[in-house]
């Protein structure tokens, strides 16, 4: 039975949450009073604006999204996904002809309906086998276009190394890690997966051991699959050994929701879990839903990341100020919130039916997310890096346009004879216009760079 107090203590703890949200509130008023301020006269508008020659030229580019990294047995286990699922825990004819109709209300109880979606909803079985089946899915697409991306150097991890998944829910990133990155199929690592639900590290589990029967290491005598231990409960459940690598996907969008206090003193604490895990030399991989709380939260883990003397290995071209930090994003900000999206069109063909029969067709995939190792990386001093962070807009002119991520800032690149640029992309620019000389984009007070 509970004590008479406690209704008490209960009305204490809401009222201060509601007292922190005020605060929170009142700062975001502040900001947006000043952004309404004028402006300094260096800024511009574009529309007016008639200098057409160049400002830099692209000495190199990368494109951070790999559509087709996969080797071949790799790639028919992500386009026989399904399949594998069934052959675990087969759903009979009735079953999979209401699957498209589960997965519908499942994306309502994740997007539009998450603030009234339980806690253990991942429990349950009929909506555990269509986050399964379909949202497991398409992180998988998400995960290996980008890890697949990497230079190996990003993992750096050796025999006997650990590796540590919070929120790991059916093992995605271990799975999407096994399929993308053949040199770690042949190391001899062990994976902490760490989820509140048992049932769905266990469902996860069944799945990883059958993906790695179907996608063999390429050495010998390395071992047939990683050594999996699965951890029953949330961030700051303690493992025996520190982790050389730890990821976060779709995790901490769950936390915040939640939780009324400031998203950064959230931050500042899951940042100090994460390095009570981590290991000497360690990397981390935080991936959030493609949306501005999200994007916004991400940023705030990236500052913290930074003041731990981490360095940012992708996407971030800098280990600078965030420049597209979402701030006050979801209220109608101008700050822009960091996210990138590529074509769906190598996306195995049997998702992107099941998607568009459950009535949410995708042709483009979105995420936010952040790769930061302990060590630090190199940059030519020279050049100046941009990381395309938007599909392409149209400027004044006709002239084509994108927004980059650079050390300078929020940097608006105005493409004047239509090279071919995709969101994702890192350029490399050598200026032969003087920086101080650049102006600003009156609408976004981003740094213009014609090329």
């Amino acid at each position: 039975m509970a004590k008479f107090y406690e209704k008490f203590i209960q009305n204490s703890k809401e009222g201060e949450l509601k007292n922190r949200r005020r605060e929170y509130n009142k700062r975001r008023d502040d900001f947006f009073a000043k952004q309404r301020e004028v402006k300094g006269s260096k800024e511009v508008d574009f529309s007016k604006t008639t200098k057409d020659f160049p400002d830099a030229q692209i000495v190199s580019s990368e494109n951070m999204f790999n559509l087709s990294g996969l080797d071949s047995d790799a790639q028919k286990a992500l386009e026989n996904y399904d399949q594998i699922v069934q052959e675990i825990r087969p759903l009979n004819t009735y079953q999979l002809k209401l699957l498209p109709k589960d997965i519908r209300e499942l994306s309502h109880k994740l997007t539009d309906e998450r603030e009234e979606r339980r806690m253990g909803y991942m429990n349950a079985t009929q909506e555990l086998s269509a986050y399964v089946r379909y949202f497991t899915w398409w992180n998988l697409v998400r995960f290996t276009t980008i890890f697949s991306k990497l230079d190996s150097s990003a993992f750096n991890l050796k025999d006997g190394d650990v590796c540590l998944d919070i929120g790991s829910g059916p093992l995605t990133i271990p799975c999407a890690l096994w399929l993308s990155r053949p040199e770690l199929r042949n190391k001899r690592l062990t994976f902490y997966c760490m989820d509140i639900s048992q049932s769905t590290l266990s469902f996860g589990e069944d799945i990883f051991m059958t993906i790695a029967a179907k996608v063999r290491p390429s050495e010998d005598d390395a071992p047939s699959h990683w050594n999996i231990v699965r951890v029953k409960g949330g961030i700051g459940t303690p493992v025996r050994k520190k982790a050389n690598f730890i990821s976060c996907a779709n995790m901490f969008n769950e936390l915040y929701q939640k939780n009324h206090e400031n998203p950064e003193i959230i931050a500042e604490n899951q940042t100090k879990l994460l390095m009570d895990y981590a290991a000497e030399g360690a990397s981390l991989f935080i991936a959030e839903p493609g949306m501005p709380v999200a994007a916004r939260f991400v940023s705030l883990i990236r500052s913290n990341l930074l003041k731990k003397d981490f360095s940012m290995v992708v996407p971030c071209p800098h280990d600078g100020k965030c420049p597209m930090n979402g701030l006050y994003a979801r209220y109608g900000g101008s700050a822009k919130w960091c996210n990138f999206s590529f074509s769906t069109e190598n996306a195995p063909a049997k998702l992107l039916k099941l998607s568009k029969t459950s009535g949410l067709p995708k042709d483009r995939a979105v995420i936010s997310f952040v790769f930061a190792s302990s060590k630090k990386q190199n940059s030519d001093k020279d050049l100046l890096s941009l990381r395309v962070a938007s599909d392409s807009i149209w400027l004044p002119g006709n002239r084509q346009g994108f927004y980059c991520c650079s050390k300078k800032g929020l940097v608006l690149l105005v493409n004047l004879d239509g090279k071919k640029i995709t969101c994702g992309e890192r350029l490399n620019l050598k200026l032969t216009t003087d920086f101080s000389a650049l102006q600003k984009d009156k609408k976004s007070s981003a740094i213009m760079i014609k090329i």
